[in-house]
């Protein structure tokens, strides 16, 4: 049993494993916000220029439904193709998308920028030489 707990600690504790988890802690609550971006501000903004009450009422009926009668029919649900959240739901996503390819493309850049060897230091002036050899001369002596 102590080796399968000390194979587990190794496994969970590796970077990347952590790393994991972290990305996808952070990347549930950056779509919350962009789910919310797009809720509440975007869609909002586009069922202003909309007619019929906004963009979550945007349907095509296939069925219509009714409610239960006295009679004893029984209630029906309505069919309903509903195209406007559809739409908010790609609006959503290519948001999404967007934001994922920005900040993987500024990952990548600082990630570019840290493997770049650091430039060769330029070679020495005469003057700089001179004075190592007369400081090599003077050791030796």
């Amino acid at each position: 049993m102590s080796k399968f707990l000390t194979d587990f600690k190794d496994f969970a504790l590796k970077g990347n494993v952590i790393d994991l988890a972290v990305g996808v802690i952070v990347g549930g609550a950056f779509g919350k916000i962009v789910t919310s971006l797009v809720n509440d501000i975007i869609m909002p903004i586009i069922s202003l220029c909309s007619p019929g009450g906004g963009y979550k009422n945007w349907k095509y009926v296939i069925t219509e439904g009714h409610e239960a009668t006295a009679q004893g029919a029984e209630a029906v649900e309505e069919v309903a193709i509903n195209y406007g959240l559809f739409i908010q739901n790609i609006v959503d996503f290519f948001i999404i998308a967007i934001s994922i390819f920005v900040a993987l493309r500024i990952v990548m850049k600082l990630k570019k920028k840290e493997a770049e060897p650091a430039p060769e230091p330029a070679a020495p002036s005469p003057e700089v030489e001179l004075l190592t050899e007369i400081r090599d001369l003077l050791k030796k002596d």
